[in-house]
C-alpha cells in the first residue's frame, strides 16, 4: 500500500503543471479531461454551490513525477477557491545550491515564508508556498 498526495487546484491543474515542469522539472505521465469521461456526473456545478464547476476542458486527474516521487492533480470541481491547509509538500535536494535553485523557482509568484538558512539540522531550510498556494519546505540535508 501507498499513501500519495492529491492536489485539488480547482481551475489552475494545468497550469500548474505547467509551472512545476519549468520550476521542478516535473514529468506529467497521465492526463484526463472532464470531456474524455465516458460517464460524467449527473448534474452541473460545485457540489457546495459555490461555483460553475468544472468546465470539459478542465483536468480531471493527472499525474506527475517530481525526481522519484508521484503526485496526483485535479481541477476538482473548479470553484476558483484551491485550500491547500495543514500540510506541506517537502522536496529534499541533495545540495545547498539546488535547494536554493529550487526554493527560488517556488518563490517566484508565491510567497515566502520562512526564508532559506542553514538551520542545526540542514544546510538549506525555507519555507515557501507557491504561487498556487501549495506549501512546500526545502530541506538540503546537513
Amino acid at each position: 500500500m501507498k499513501v500519495e498526495s492529491y492536489l485539488m487546484f480547482e481551475g489552475r491543474c494545468e497550469e500548474a503543471l505547467d509551472f512545476y515542469r519549468s520550476a521542478l522539472g516535473a514529468k506529467v505521465g497521465t492526463l484526463m479531461r472532464y470531456k474524455d469521461n465516458p460517464e460524467p456526473a449527473a448534474g452541473q456545478g460545485c457540489a457546495d454551490g459555490s461555483g460553475p464547476g468544472p468546465t470539459p476542458e478542465m483536468v480531471m486527474h493527472a499525474e506527475f513525477t517530481v525526481g522519484e516521487t508521484t503526485l496526483m492533480a485535479s481541477d476538482g470541481m473548479g470553484s476558483g477557491k484551491a485550500r491547500f491547509q495543514g500540510i506541506s509538500l517537502a522536496l529534499s535536494p541533495a545540495s545547498e545550491a539546488e535547494a536554493q535553485r529550487l526554493f527560488n523557482a517556488l518563490a517566484d509568484g508565491g510567497q515566502v515564508q520562512m526564508p532559506l538558512a542553514k538551520t542545526f539540522f540542514s544546510q538549506a531550510f525555507g519555507m515557501v508556498a507557491d504561487r498556487f498556494g501549495v506549501p512546500w519546505m526545502v530541506v538540503a540535508p546537513e
